[in-house]
């Protein structure tokens, strides 16, 4: 029979896959003498088991009662006990943090007798009152389903009518009148009443918490984290402690080092006379762990040893949650806590620096999307005047976007294509879809570990909490400065996460230091570290990686940049590109031309534009490979738009005058080349197949260039790729035009032209047969791009805004194939090709040169597939460089070495 309850005492940190997150650092923290207030654990199986079949595992409450009575023999009191009661708190933990998105509920055990028995035994009244309210208001609305908002109001009415602003001036009989209104609430609304009885309110609270995992809320919060929906939640039963007893009291949230830029140092919130959640939710503003040292040093000294105890032991930073009971200090929960981007690289390399850590570990700890935030362009500030506000840096960034005072309407107005900013007094689990769908998160309440800080780092989000200047109206949709200035609801500001200011109206923005950094070895010198940090884990990425990092480059100055960036060679220059402008005037000539002379006049003058190209290219990237793509999409696409056409000729003949001829010209050949879908249409290897001399005057700009490049001393190493080849039989008769053209060159220049001829595969046919497509190719290129959408069937143009957000609700997608590869099936192709390819040539080259070439999960596909390089644009070589290395360190972490 399955074993669905631990103690603390019987688990270890190891076991967060069956006790979830918070339950396995509760036991840890047990093993290592710290002092957790007993209690236990009922595993992921049992919410599994519940949520496969809708009821109570079999024995489970069997279970729970025998570890509930050694609670209540260690705490020498029994559960709803009328006298002096033990009470309980029911809280979720799953594998992955999930900060707010699931329930727990405080104070199980009150009822009408045993709510005395806690008065009087505490010498508190108004405490024990307070703490049936908060029981009551959260089992019902968590368990029973009654609306929070009533409560909310209830609480509003009764402040507004003693006239006083926080929930702590409220008195003892106050708060007794506000529990009977609360119990009058529920059986309003729900036609039972308050359960009176401990044991029904323990069992109930489980459940509920059980199904809380797939609440609306746990759900887009996986969705956006890319967490499983098969793990379930543990939920942790421990015995109460509380910080609402007084002023020797209260609860708080500490860090072992700043989680917005990783400095070393404590760092946290603390509440007096306050439980846990009142810090979280931010509904008064917290003082710092410096005040703490001077209300309670004894307190603030223990604390600060079990801070250093937890971040040697898990050798990174600890975001913990403790409580302090009437002087004694009581640990709640620590876990590895989130951190911004910045924070992450600073962290990783100072506790690499500490020793605490390898090289190797601190390289594992970061990541390319986090990398990615820090070459975000910041807040120009120069240009601007003082800010209407400021708070917390709670997750740092720059965010501009017109002001909304609720999450509806910001999921709307982003829906719309619109830029906004979510503006709240504090946030709560609720709003997280508006989180998702701003730029940026603002706050008048809450510090570093409110909801909106904790839930904004974790996803990167900008967000400014506890700018206590604005006094933000709710109903009013607006907010007010302290300078008198109005904000209305659409109104556009910035927020920047980095500093804490807001600013009226828009901010212009200026390069990152990680990019000039990365760029010239310079930055400012407040963010030395950072760039520094992130220097390190690169150098120590490049020299553990195996795969090559190119650059998709069209022009030599990307291609300059991109070497900068670290790039080996460029992987992609699209030569469709090099034909726009100016140049759309000789394709359209080479179009309309009428025979064979015109049109050989016409490739004639594109050819020394192309050259010129190539050589900057070649030049840039002296001495690397540069893979060049001949001519890829239709032909129409340098054609003017049919509309525009028709509209000028209709226009001249409503007006009685001849159209432009060259108009008519330009419509009938549009008309001629219409195509019903162009993308698997006259495009790739089969333009180049039936458009005499375009192939060759292409691949004789690129020889013309490699021999420019070598008598001037250089060392070029053009590479020519054949785009969308489906059959070995379209690489053949094409590498035989090139071959020929390139012999000509060399011939007729004297100087040895080999250019590697290679082939990409965009298509299924192709990695299905990339066998035979091997013995005519010298390398592979993945088009992932286009080897998506023709294996899914979808027009990316089309797809991506008519139905993947769809896709994505009802997990269909966990992320974009167009952003991440699908491994499943693209990446089977991958495969396939991968392996009968290098079957048939053993020395085959292959790379990849779609947009996945820089995303990092798909990275690491490609490492463990074997490719030989990614390739991606400029900005996002140093995404790929650190993945590649953090990809090699996972494959000999599995014993993969390939």
């Amino acid at each position: 029979m399955a074993r669905y309850v631990y103690d603390f005492t019987q688990g270890r940190r190891d076991m967060a896959d069956l006790l979830g997150g918070k339950g396995a650092n509760l036991a840890e923290m047990t093993r290592l003498g710290l002092p957790v207030p007993p209690g236990f654990t009922v595993t992921t199986e049992a919410c599994r088991a519940y949520l496969s079949t809708g009821g109570e595992p079999a024995g489970l409450w069997r279970e729970i009662s025998a570890h509930l009575t050694a609670v209540e023999t260690t705490a020498g009191r029994l559960l709803g006990q009328p006298d002096d009661p033990l009470l309980l708190s029911v809280r979720s933990g799953a594998r992955f943090s999930m900060p707010g998105m699931m329930e727990t509920i405080l104070d199980i055990g009150l009822n009408d007798e045993s709510v005395l028995g806690l008065a009087k035994v505490s010498g508190n009244e108004r405490f024990a009152w307070d703490s049936y309210r908060r029981l009551v208001q959260m089992f019902a609305s968590i368990v029973m389903g009654v609306e929070s908002a009533h409560f909310e109001r209830a609480i509003g009415d009764l402040k507004a009518e003693r006239g006083v602003r926080d929930d702590v001036h409220l008195t003892a009989g106050d708060l007794a009148g506000l529990v009977g209104t609360f119990k009058e609430l529920v059986h309003r609304e729900t036609g039972e009443y308050f359960p009176q009885s401990p044991a029904e309110q323990l069992r109930r609270a489980v459940l509920a918490v059980f199904a809380s995992w797939n609440g609306e809320r746990a759900r887009l919060y996986r969705r956006r984290e890319h967490i499983a929906d098969d793990l379930g939640t543990a939920v942790n039963v421990q015995r109460m402690v509380f910080g609402n007893l007084g002023p020797d009291s209260g609860s708080g949230v500490a860090f072992t080092r700043d989680p917005a830029t990783g400095r070393p140092g404590l760092y946290g919130d603390y509440l007096p006379d306050a439980q846990g959640e009142d810090v979280v939710a931010g509904i008064r503003n917290t003082v710092t762990l410096t005040d703490l040292e001077h209300l309670d040093p004894g307190s603030h000294a223990r604390l600060r040893a079990h801070m250093e105890t937890l971040e040697r032991h898990y050798r990174d930073l600890c975001d913990i949650e403790f409580t302090i009971e009437r002087g004694t200090l009581w640990m709640l929960q620590t876990r590895v806590g989130k951190r911004t981007a910045e924070a992450a690289f600073a962290i990783a390399t100072g506790l690499a620096d500490e020793g605490l850590i390898t090289s190797d570990e601190a390289l594992a700890r970061v990541g390319g999307d986090q990398l990615a935030r820090l070459m975000f362009p910041r807040f120009d500030t120069s240009q601007t005047g003082d800010p209407l506000a400021r708070g917390l840096p709670a997750s740092p960034g720059a965010a501009v976007g017109a002001a909304v005072f609720d999450s509806a309407e910001a999921v709307r107005r982003a829906a719309a294509g619109e830029k906004v900013v979510l503006v709240r007094q504090e946030t709560t689990p609720d709003d997280l879809p508006g989180m998702i769908a701003a730029q940026a998160v603002l706050t008048s309440r809450g510090g570093k570990t409110s909801h909106a800080a904790v839930v904004a780092r974790g996803m990167g989000k900008v967000s400014v909490c506890g700018a206590e200047e604005l006094a933000v109206d709710i109903e009013q949709r607006r907010f007010t400065a302290s300078d008198g200035t109005v904000v209305e609801e659409g109104t556009v500001v910035s927020v920047d996460g980095s500093t804490g200011s807001v600013y009226a109206g828009p901010v212009p923005l200026t390069e990152s230091a990680v990019i000039r950094f990365l760029e010239n070895g310079s930055t400012d010198e407040d963010t030395t570290g950072v760039a520094d940090a992130v220097a390190r884990l690169l150098a120590r990425a490049d020299s553990v990686r195996r795969l090559e990092v190119r650059a998709n480059a069209d022009t030599p100055e990307d291609a300059a940049r991109a070497r900068r960036f670290g790039a080996q060679g460029v992987g992609l220059c699209r030569t469709e590109h090099m034909f726009l402008g100016e140049r759309r005037k000789l394709v359209e000539a080479m179009i309309l031309a009428c025979d064979e002379s015109e049109r050989e006049d016409t490739l004639a003058a594109l050819l020394p534009l192309q050259r010129a190209d190539f050589t900057g290219i070649l030049a840039a990237m002296d001495g690397l490979p540069v893979t060049i793509r001949l001519i890829d999409p239709p032909l129409h696409e340098f054609l003017p738009d049919r509309t525009d056409l028709a509209v000028r000729i209709a226009t001249a003949e409503a007006r009685g005058t001849l159209p432009d001829p060259r108009d008519t010209e330009l419509l009938a050949a549009v008309d001629r080349m219409h195509e019903e879908n162009p993308m698997l249409g006259l495009r790739g290897v089969r333009l180049g197949l039936v458009v005499p001399g375009l192939v060759a005057m292409q691949v004789r700009a690129i020889a013309e260039a490699v021999v420019e490049r070598t008598r001037a001393g250089g060392s070029p190493r053009a590479e020519i790729m054949v785009p969308l080849v489906g059959a070995v039989e379209e690489l053949r008769i094409e590498r035989e035009e090139v071959e020929r053209v390139l012999h000509d060159v060399s011939r007729k220049s004297g100087v040895t032209v080999h250019c590697p001829v290679g082939t990409m595969i965009e298509l299924p046919r192709a990695a299905l047969t990339a066998g035979r497509i091997a013995k005519e190719a010298e390398f592979f290129s993945f088009g992932t791009n286009d080897l998506t959408q023709t294996t899914w069937g979808f027009s990316r143009d089309d797809v991506e805004a008519a139905f993947f957000s769809a896709y994505l609700d009802k997990g269909i997608f966990s992320a974009s194939p167009f952003e991440t590869l699908d491994r499943d099936g693209v990446g089977r192709l991958v495969r396939i090709a991968v392996d009968e390819g290098r079957a048939a040539r053993p020395d085959l080259k292959i790379g990849v040169c779609g947009e996945h070439g820089g995303d990092p999960d798909s990275v690491h596909f490609f490492h463990a597939a074997g490719l030989d390089y990614v390739s991606c644009s400029p900005f996002r070589v140093p995404v790929a460089r650190l993945e590649a290395g953090r990809a090699a360190l996972e494959a000999t972490d599995s014993g993969d070495s390939r």
